[in-house]
């Protein structure tokens, strides 16, 4: 149940959740805070937002899972984008959830940005934590270089999944994954969908290199944004923080918590 304010109340719950041909884990702190839901990085847990959940505290509902193959949940024949926006509806409609501001980190912000885009009249808004940048980085050079990358993982994954450290996918799925994720992010591709939000959205932009990337390669992606806040009113960035993309969530979430409360103001009014 939820009201114009996006608050709703339910219970606690941990678990399984069916979908398609594959299973999601899934928590709900339940309550009758706003709902919040959180979109992980490609092959990242939900154990990732612990410090953000920490920092925004009882007063959201908070609902994490883990995508197909990642974490706890099982395998899948389908690992596809599409997929992943779909796993968003059917867990926001598993715990009976209407309306929710999305929360979303890297490969899961470009997964929050076409939620927020494709459902105006469910989402209360959207928080975009180093993703979600329109900025053709993807050419054949690149493409090779991922294939060669997970190729390379390949050799040490079979050691690092009892850990649950990596997903139980292969390293061309992998590979794969991430190369549909540098089309999608192509100017052409993903600069519509920014376009066409009418929602508050906020991002948190890290600095630095990350793991797989070279020079100045993501801060090239992080200058996009420019051209973004400039079309689009609904779309703000919120804060520059120090940390790296792959150490934000951990180091930074008063950060992303501080953009999330924002959000939430923006929202209420709206709403």
């Amino acid at each position: 149940m939820t009201n114009s304010n996006a608050s709703s109340t339910g219970s606690a719950w941990t678990g399984m959740l069916p979908v398609d041909d594959t299973a999601l884990a899934v928590t709900d702190t339940g309550g009758t805070g706003i709902p919040v839901l959180y979109c992980n990085g490609q092959f990242a847990t939900q154990g990732y937002w612990r410090r953000v959940l920490a920092e925004l505290g009882g007063e959201f509902r908070h609902i994490t899972f883990d995508e197909r193959a990642r974490g706890k949940s099982k395998r899948s024949a389908d690992y596809s984008f599409e997929a992943a926006v779909r796993d968003v509806d059917a867990v926001l409609a598993a715990r009976g959830v209407e309306r929710a501001l999305v929360v979303g980190w890297s490969y899961g912000a470009v997964v929050a940005a076409h939620w927020a885009e494709r459902n105006p009249q469910r989402a209360m808004g959207a928080v975009l934590v180093d993703g979600a940048y329109p900025y053709d980085w993807l050419d054949e050079a690149m493409e090779q270089r991922i294939r060669k990358l997970f190729k390379r993982l390949n050799l040490v994954m079979p050691l690092l999944r009892p850990t649950g450290l990596t997903p139980r996918m292969s390293a061309e799925q992998q590979a794969e994954s991430n190369i549909e994720l540098g089309v999608l992010s192509r100017e052409r591709e993903l600069g519509p969908v920014l376009d066409g939000i009418t929602v508050p959205v906020r991002y948190v932009v890290a600095s630095g290199t990350s793991f797989g990337s070279k020079d100045d390669e993501q801060e090239r992606l992080r200058v996009s944004l420019d051209g973004v806040t400039d079309r689009n009113s609904n779309i703000k960035v919120s804060s520059k923080v120090k940390s790296n993309h792959g150490a934000i969530l951990k180091k930074d979430a008063p950060a992303v918590a501080a953009a999330v409360r924002e959000v939430t103001t923006l929202g209420r009014a709206d709403g």
